[in-house]
């Protein structure tokens, strides 16, 4: 017997980072921070825990969504996703994340509609566990160390004031871009946002 809330979610919305204080501003942890921003401005806080996420329901684009911050560590995401999606069965084509990518340059944003890991661990495990690669997700460029930098440094480096800077406004885009992705498609939001 499914209750009136299991039926109405819509889409999924993920953000990916890592759970604790020692993470909190990385660069790794984009994604949590544009969701943060998107359930500020809808006024809706991030405190429900289940699905191995700090979650809530708000409204987007017109669709009723459940956005997550999965907190199993970022190289095991998909557990919290897949586990999001089957409940209130949400196909893959409904599961948008978003996340930090060191191959884009500071605060650039990138659509797609699908496509590999590109690297990204986060993204790696949300594949392996929904079994496609066919979710839109929302790239928020965090740049890359210079030749021969330490990757994993990198990313779990906070940025600096300047890139802060840059960033916060991506954030701000990648909420717009979300909410046209789910009212207009993957589609309109790359010619936008991209």
């Amino acid at each position: 017997m499914f209750g009136k809330q299991s039926a109405a979610v819509e889409w999924l919305i993920a953000g990916l980072g890592n759970p604790g204080q020692k993470y909190e501003r990385t660069r790794h942890n984009m994604g949590f921070l544009a969701v943060d921003l998107l359930a500020e401005q809808k006024g809706v806080r991030l405190n429900k825990v289940k699905f191995k996420s700090a979650y809530n329901f708000l409204e987007l684009g017109g669709a009723r969504c459940l956005v997550m911050k999965p907190q199993t560590y970022m190289n095991l995401s998909g557990e919290a996703v897949r586990e999001a999606a089957q409940f209130y069965k949400i196909p893959p084509e409904r599961v948008l994340v978003i996340y930090d990518d060191v191959s884009l340059p500071v605060g650039k944003l990138r659509v797609r509609p699908s496509g590999s890991a590109g690297g990204h661990n986060g993204i790696k495990n949300i594949i392996a566990h929904l079994g496609t690669q066919a979710f839109p997700r929302i790239k928020i460029g965090t740049g890359a160390p210079g030749d021969g930098g330490d990757m994993i440094g990198w990313v779990i480096g906070v940025p600096s004031q300047k890139e802060r800077e840059v960033l916060v406004e991506s954030f701000q885009k990648a909420v717009e871009a979300a909410e046209c992705i789910i009212a207009h498609g993957c589609q309109k939001a790359m010619n936008d946002f991209n």
